[in-house]
């Protein structure tokens, strides 16, 4: 399916383009871009813009999904990688050798089933007395035999980029499939936040779960928790929120966590967001993979 991606400029974003093609010294596929994401702006076709730019229309239709995907960096500039000459320098500098060829950085690499080109998002820790004691207090949360009146929740975040319809879909009906719209635009972005019980981690449909909290909600058998244990590898201090004193009722959550960041450097734009190294921590023991520091 030919997917169409609606560019839509702010005015800060124009003026940087337009300051980047009045002066200055740019390579020329920024420019390229640069002009192609004006003249999209401006509403003309991409037939018109490959004649006059001198372009392709798949350079046109690369350069319009980075900015809906991504943002305007991503659009004019791609990601830095490594090539076999980059590669073969970098051995040569880094070993005694005098030379090296490409082909036998090729080689190499095939045979040994290597992607340098990869990289995987993790937490670098600053290891430290604090981090130490943190982290056995996470563990020591862990190691606790299940109460229910004391549960423990694990939480984490993670950025989304929306991307949100042109023109409302038509909905099914009988012999008729839902149609929507192949144009898509940039709606920013938000914080997906999941919240994960460490002894109970089932997981269950939300309208059965509605159902079930209505139900216990009407009859009255709805029991708070008297304190709730928090761990969390994206939690920079450890706090305590106590309750009122006039209110013994009122829940206490204490909030566990190791100092320092959790990611080691912000999500490329053009890359999804991935969760999965964040939750190892908040996975019970038996369940955790070796850590990598």
């Amino acid at each position: 399916m030919n997917i169409k991606y609606r560019v839509e400029l702010s005015q800060s974003e124009r003026d940087q383009l337009d300051a980047m093609l009045s002066g200055g010294r740019h390579a020329a596929r920024k420019l390229k871009r640069a002009q192609i994401l004006l003249a999209a702006q401006d509403g003309v076709c991409d037939e018109v813009i490959a004649a006059t730019l001198q372009v392709s229309g798949s350079t046109i239709y690369r350069t319009k999904r980075r900015l809906v995907e991504a943002n305007l960096e991503g659009a004019l500039s791609e990601e830095p990688r490594w090539t076999l000459e980059l590669l073969a320098d970098e051995m040569v500098r880094l070993t005694d050798h005098d030379a090296l060829s490409c082909e036998t950085v090729r080689r190499r690499l095939a045979e040994n089933h290597l992607k340098p080109w990869r990289k995987d998002m993790w937490c670098i820790p600053k290891v430290d007395g604090e981090y130490v004691a943190r982290m056995e207090d996470v563990l020591d949360l862990y190691a606790q035999a299940p109460d229910p009146e004391r549960p423990v929740v694990c939480f984490d975040e993670s950025p989304i980029q929306l991307i949100g319809e042109v023109r409302a879909p038509i909905p099914a009906k009988p012999g008729q499939l839902e149609r929507y719209d192949c144009e898509y635009k940039r709606n920013g972005t938000l914080n997906l936040f999941v919240f994960l019980d460490a002894h109970r981690p089932s997981r269950r449909k939300g309208y059965i779960m509605t159902k079930a909290l209505d139900h216990e909600h009407k009859s009255g058998s709805v029991q708070p928790a008297r304190k709730g244990l928090a761990p969390s590898t994206s939690t920079p201090c450890l706090a305590h929120k106590k309750g009122r004193e006039d209110n013994s009722s009122r829940p206490v959550f204490r909030l566990a966590g190791t100092p320092g960041r959790l990611r080691s450097r912000p999500c490329h734009p053009c890359r999804p967001c991935r969760a999965s190294t964040a939750w190892q921590a908040c996975l019970p023991p038996s369940r955790r993979s070796p850590p990598r520091w």
